[in-house]
């Protein structure tokens, strides 16, 4: 029923009662046309053996018309060949396909897999066609092209994530030229409608401004909120050469008149939650003095 490459191609008997079978690390390359067919069989895994042409796989259609289940994970299948009328008849049961680390390398032998009828679940990882891409990219543009998909790659598809991974497919291909969009551009296009770009968010940490006054020296300092007073100190010793032991007091330009200076004490406190602004001071005091004073008090 099988073939190695180089050799005659084994023949061995199938219980028509089976429904599962194994046949890992073989070497086939090719499939023997059979008369006697296995309407029991559900599962068939044939991983790591060295399948290439579709046209051998589309055999297993006519050797298992129940089949439902068809690993092809590390084989070298590089295309799915047949067209929509075709398939829907060799595969009328295929709920589930893995094709991981396959040949495939155009999009339209994703775009075929829908015509799998009652196809739910597609494992694709580690092919060609996707090797260019971001994970991102892979999982939403993948999903997109596959509307009756419920599980890729090993992870369940929420309502939620297909329509983001539709409007991000849009939004990939709505700048490319007509003649490049694939078809399911189109179809998704008149479900959402042209969409507008995304604006893009700084997640940078944002920098606030403060003047930092050590003795008769004044500097203008950057800081990160989400700092702690610990980090700050450390920070300021090293941009500004200052002696160990120092205090560091908080000056509200707005509010020193009413409440004066407040000491950062905590070193595990974050510096937001002083409320320090641009413009804001820094006092910088030696530990044996007892008292602070600022230019601007």
């Amino acid at each position: 029923m099988f073939r190695r490459s180089g050799s005659p191609a084994p023949r061995f008997l199938v219980e028509r009662v089976l429904e599962e079978l194994f046949l890992c690390l073989n070497g086939y390359n090719s499939v023997s046309e059979s008369q006697t067919t296995c309407p029991s069989l559900r599962l068939l895994q044939i991983t790591d053996n060295q399948l290439q042409d579709w046209a051998e796989v589309r055999k297993f259609g006519l050797l298992y018309p129940s089949l439902s289940t068809l690993v092809l994970a590390n084989n070298s299948v590089d295309s799915v060949g047949d067209t929509k009328e075709t398939l829907e008849h060799l595969f009328p049961n295929l709920r589930s396909i893995n094709l991981n680390n396959s040949g495939l390398s155009k999009w339209i032998d994703i775009e075929r897999l829908n015509f799998f009828p009652k196809l739910v679940e597609v494992k694709a990882k580690g092919i060609p066609l996707l090797q260019s891409y971001s994970t991102e990219e892979r999982r939403s543009l993948l999903l997109a092209q596959l509307p009756s998909v419920m599980v890729l790659n090993g992870g369940a598809v929420s309502n939620g994530e297909r329509e983001d991974a539709e409007r991000f497919f849009i939004r990939y291909y709505q700048d490319c030229p007509e003649q490049e969009r694939p078809e399911r551009y189109r179809i998704l296009v008149s479900k959402y409608g042209h969409l507008a770009p995304l604006a893009e968010v700084d997640l940078r940490p944002s920098l606030t401004m403060v003047v930092v006054r050590w003795g008769d020296r004044v500097e203008t300092v950057s800081l990160r909120l989400e700092q702690t007073v610990g980090d700050l100190k450390k920070h300021l010793k090293g941009l500004l050469q200052l002696p160990n032991g120092m205090r560091l007091f908080y000056i509200d330009r707005e509010m020193c008149s009413m409440f004066g200076p407040e000491e950062l004490k905590c070193g595990t406190r974050a510096l937001h939650s002083y409320g320090i602004r641009d413009g804001d001071e820094i006092l910088v005091v030696p530990r044996d003095k007892s008292r602070c004073s600022s230019s601007g008090l």
